[in-house]
């Protein structure tokens, strides 16, 4: 792909953003192969966990100015289209059935917040900075808006939202964007930690624990969301993987995905 490599090693796949002189910004093209990589590797039995990365001093600085000058003559159905497009490609990694990590390595802005939301795992150097910088340009952050205000929740996106105020790394930890911050030379030892431990984990109780997060975060503790969770812990304790698992731990012995 001419804007993204994809590296597999084992049960890791790493999907790496390759634009670096245009800060990894992105346009149509990088829209449709970062669909395209994350439906890919999602499908595939042997890839335990995504991480997704990038080149050079920026993680993503949003949108391409290029791609930017072209929808600027857009007519009102070519931009339903385009940020139709968009939120696909948003959509396809939040959901994605794989755990998807953020390796972030330089500066998210605007739409690139979009993508380090839609990741279950963010973890960044503590020199990147973040910024929600659409209002600034007369616009929202509508299509990246339902991933962000899930990752930092209401009260910060009110903030940052409306003012584009540039958030440093430990303003990101402290509001729940990112789940760690650490030095630049210690940013591939923790995400190499964190791949680590989804890899140890039953990958079909992951992308099962992955659902449950999804269902139970907005809806109501009601009759049906208790009956959900019975069945959905009924359904994996009588499953192969399940099984395997208790049997593993009462023998005292490593599960068949680690054998």
């Amino acid at each position: 792909m001419a804007n993204l490599t994809i590296d597999i090693s084992g049960p890791r796949a790493t999907v790496t953003l390759t634009r670096a002189e245009l800060r990894n910004a992105f346009n149509d093209e990088v829209i449709a192969e970062l669909t395209a990589a994350f439906q890919t590797l999602g499908a595939r039995d042997d890839v335990r966990a995504i991480v997704l990365a990038a080149e050079g001093p920026a993680f993503c600085a949003g949108a391409d100015l290029n791609w930017m000058r072209r929808m600027a003559d857009y007519s009102r159905a070519e931009n339903l289209a385009d940020a139709g497009r968009l939120a696909a490609m948003l959509r396809t990694i939040h959901d994605c059935p794989k755990p998807t990590v953020a390796r972030i390595q330089g500066d998210v802005y605007a739409g690139g917040m979009g993508l380090v939301a839609a990741c279950d795992i963010a973890v960044a150097v503590e020199t990147a900075g973040f910024c929600l910088s659409e209002v600034k340009l007369g616009l929202i952050p509508a299509t990246i808006g339902p991933y962000v205000v899930r990752a930092m929740g209401e009260r910060a996106a009110r903030r940052y939202f409306l003012t584009a105020e540039r958030l440093d790394a430990a303003e990101a930890l402290r509001i729940g964007f990112v789940h760690a911050v650490v030095p630049p030379e210690r940013l591939d030892e923790q995400v190499d930690a964190i791949v680590r431990a989804l890899c140890q984990a039953g990958p079909a109780a992951v992308a099962a624990a992955k659902r449950l997060v999804r269902d139970v975060a907005d809806a109501p503790l009601d009759e049906a969301l208790i009956a959900r969770t019975v069945e959905a812990i009924a359904d994996i304790r009588a499953s192969a993987e399940g099984r395997e698992g208790v049997q593993a731990f009462l023998q005292k012995r490593k599960p068949q995905w680690l054998a």
